[in-house]
């Protein structure tokens, strides 16, 4: 496979939207229950986006790795080369946590980029110089290892198996060895954390072993018929292990969690390459390619929209308005208050308000696309 994936363009450019759209509602005390977050166990349709993010990028990481094996690129450049790139998106991330204050001393450490960069460097050796069978030992020795700590490492003072907010052996870490440098709505243990890192490598994995199959011989009604399948018993292992096992839980990044959600992932993806890529009806192909634009635009430029989305809505939050009375009022509210004041419920405008950043973000998107912009990390 020498050509670029479109529906992997489009599923990451679906999963970019998404991840605008709620992390920028209009008002955080109102909105669907859907676009938050599960409040601990169980999920939502937020708790699937970060790791179909995890699940794209072991796909690309494939793919591309498979491209330049081919090329004749030797493996410990590939090393270097996403060992460099995983440093950067750390970086990019860890800089979108200091601004605004630039406060050294309590800065956030984890995050959402910080996680895929990690990710991305400890999968890179068992890509490049692993098989099918290493990385599929490796997914399952990542989550029984991270399920035998969890449930039979005691916490000091709380005792073994308790998952609970702040309790579990995960966030005791996190505190010993991150100090103050945790999520500052919980202070006390971090949904990026160190621990749970480890099962959200295999998410990455799952993504690699599907991208590996991609690259093989079989026709492309048999690979998606393959991720379709798979999809569906990951999605029945996962609701096993969340029944007898660990309860799905994003913040933990549960055994359950990581299957549950690659199986989704599988299922969406899978949807989205028998469409643009595996359809042998010129005419649904051609129907299926007009309606993924708008995606493909997101996709193509997805971690610079990102990482550009959440500095402009820390902007928004932080720069401030004096008004004839002498109050000040954030930039983010004041281009609220119309939108709010629309004979709307309030779960609505505030919907209507992430729509709107969304759209002004697509509009930056159209425009890399129109210059043929590519931000490549």
């Amino acid at each position: 496979m020498n050509h670029r994936l479109r529906s992997l363009d489009a599923f990451r450019g679906f999963t970019i939207a998404a991840m605008v759209l709620v992390n920028n509602p209009g008002d955080w005390g109102n909105l669907y229950p859907q676009l938050a977050h599960a409040k601990w166990h169980g999920w939502t349709f937020t708790d699937t986006i970060f790791p179909f993010f995890l699940f794209i990028g072991g796909v690309a990481m494939a793919l591309s790795l498979g491209r330049l094996a081919a090329a004749g690129v030797d493996k410990p450049m590939l090393l270097r080369k996403l060992a460099l790139r995983a440093l950067l998106i750390f970086g990019i991330g860890f800089l979108l946590n200091l601004v605004p204050h630039f406060n050294w001393a309590a800065v956030r450490i984890p995050g959402v980029l910080q996680r895929i960069a990690l990710c991305t460097v400890l999968a890179a050796p068992l890509v490049v110089y692993g098989g099918v069978r290493l990385q599929l030992l490796a997914i399952v020795v990542l989550l029984a290892g991270y399920a035998a700590l969890m449930l039979g490492v005691d916490v000091p003072g709380i005792g073994a198996g308790v998952l609970e907010p702040g309790k579990d052996l995960g966030a005791c870490l996190d505190r010993a060895l991150l100090g103050p440098h945790l999520w500052v709505q919980a202070k006390t243990w971090d949904p990026e954390g160190l621990l749970s890192t480890l099962p959200a490598l295999a998410s990455t994995l799952i993504g690699v072993l599907c991208g590996r199959a991609l690259l093989g011989p079989a026709a492309p009604a048999e690979k998606t018929i393959a991720m379709l399948l798979t999809g569906l018993l990951l999605l029945a292992l996962g609701s096993t292990f969340d029944a007898i096992l660990m309860p799905i839980n994003k913040s933990l990044w549960t055994p359950s969690f990581c299957l549950w959600m690659s199986g989704w992932a599988l299922l969406a993806f899978g949807a989205f390459y028998w469409l643009l890529d595996g359809a042998t009806n010129p005419r649904v192909r051609a129907i299926a390619t007009r309606w993924s634009t708008p995606l493909v635009i997101y996709g193509m430029n997805a971690l610079f929209i990102f990482a550009l989305s959440g500095l402009i809505a820390k902007m928004l939050g932080f720069i401030k308005l004096t008004a004839a009375d002498g109050s000040q009022l954030s930039l983010g509210k004041a281009l609220y208050a119309p939108v709010k004041a629309l004979e709307l419920a309030p779960v609505n405008t505030s919907l209507l308000y992430a729509l709107l950043f969304n759209a002004f973000m697509f509009c930056i998107a159209y425009g890399l696309w129109r210059k043929k912009w590519f931000v490549k990390v």
